[in-house]
């Protein structure tokens, strides 16, 4: 049993209001929609009473769970689902919705309730949220990369259970890192900004985490303070928000299995990673988000994930308490030993 269900457990019998994403067109295009005003004209981009542009406001990604990581290898190339296909996910997402709601009127959790829904839940029209390589697929790992990967545990891909350390960092709610922690889960999807005067605020739902991005042309840290997310440094180009993050720990994941769609093999990362994003708001309600991965000692090639992001105020943060008397980790140990001391075989 995952350690990430008993999360679960704390925030699932409350029903959550989840953003939804408006399908794009269905063109290969990669170009944000051009954003119209609510009377027809131009769409003006809104300012902070300092003059920045406003990024303000709740993003959940929910719409994202039905979208993999990875392409599947039938779409090729092509970015968005077609209308026959994009109905068939509508349709999956409507009976898992409709699990959900089932066990909130019987007011009994089941199997229903590992993933959260909404009933105006709509899904991204996207094929994957990989978009370089062009197919859509993670990169290979170098051998560094594949060596580095042989050596990382967690109770995802685990089997013997000694230490704490036999656990990765989200198993021991320290962190989801960069890249996981902005991609979609089957919970805890809130993303929330807020600005002030040389700052920008990316707020966590998953581990209530906030990153804190100066953007008043500070210089960056010292190479050698390394950090579990990195060390975040933001600049305006235009009305976008450019964010550079280096200086990481190299000690966390570059994916995980909780990511929908996502190699299921572990994926490291190197004290060298720099990802880039870029925060482009379309609409009132509207923003396009994409990152940009470089880490050649473990990749082969960079690779580039985008999604919509759709303004949602209604949706509320609930608290991801794993920590506080939570006796898993020390349960899967005991249980590992006491199976390995009476001959029984790791599953």
């Amino acid at each position: 049993m995952s350690l990430r269900i008993i999360a679960l457990g704390l925030v699932a019998t409350t029903v959550v209001l989840a953003s939804c994403s408006k399908s794009p067109s269905t063109s290969a295009s990669n170009e944000p929609a051009a954003a119209a005003g609510s009377e027809g004209g131009a769409w003006k981009h809104p300012k902070t009473a300092w003059g920045d542009p406003d990024l303000q406001g709740m993003w959940p990604i929910i719409n994202l769970i039905s979208t993999p990581f990875q392409r599947d290898p039938k779409y090729g190339d092509r970015l968005y689902l077609s209308d026959e296909e994009y109905a068939q996910t509508q349709e999956r997402l409507a009976a898992r919705d409709k699990r959900y709601q089932d066990e909130i009127k019987s007011n009994k959790m089941g199997m229903g309730h590992w993933a959260e829904a909404s009933h105006h839940n709509e899904a991204a029209r996207l094929t994957s949220l990989i978009r370089e390589p062009a197919d859509g697929r993670f990169p290979e790992l170098t051998d560094r990369g594949k060596e580095l990967a042989s050596k990382m545990v967690s109770s995802w891909t685990g089997k013997v259970f000694d230490k704490p350390t036999d656990f990765d960092t989200w198993d021991r709610c320290i962190t989801r890192g960069l890249p996981p922690s902005m991609f979609p889960f089957n919970y805890n999807n809130g993303i929330e900004i807020h600005q002030a005067p040389g700052y920008v605020v990316i707020r966590l739902e998953m581990i209530h985490e906030a990153r804190i991005v100066p953007i008043d042309g500070r210089p960056s840290l010292d190479p050698a303070i390394k950090q579990w997310m990195g060390e975040s440094r933001g600049h305006w180009e235009g009305n976008t928000l450019v964010v550079e993050t280096t200086n990481f720990n190299g000690l966390g994941g570059m994916t995980n299995v909780g990511i929908p769609g996502s190699p299921r093999g572990d994926t490291p990362t190197t004290t060298n990673m720099k990802i880039t994003e870029r925060f482009t708001r379309t609409g009132d309600d509207t923003m396009e988000y994409s990152m940009h991965v470089e880490d050649p000692e473990v990749l082969t090639q960079p690779w580039t994930a985008a999604y919509p992001m759709e303004r949602d105020p209604t949706y509320q943060f609930f608290e991801y308490a794993c920590n506080e008397d939570n006796t898993a980790v020390r349960n899967y140990i005991v249980t590992s030993r006491y199976e390995r001391a009476h001959g029984k075989k790791p599953q």
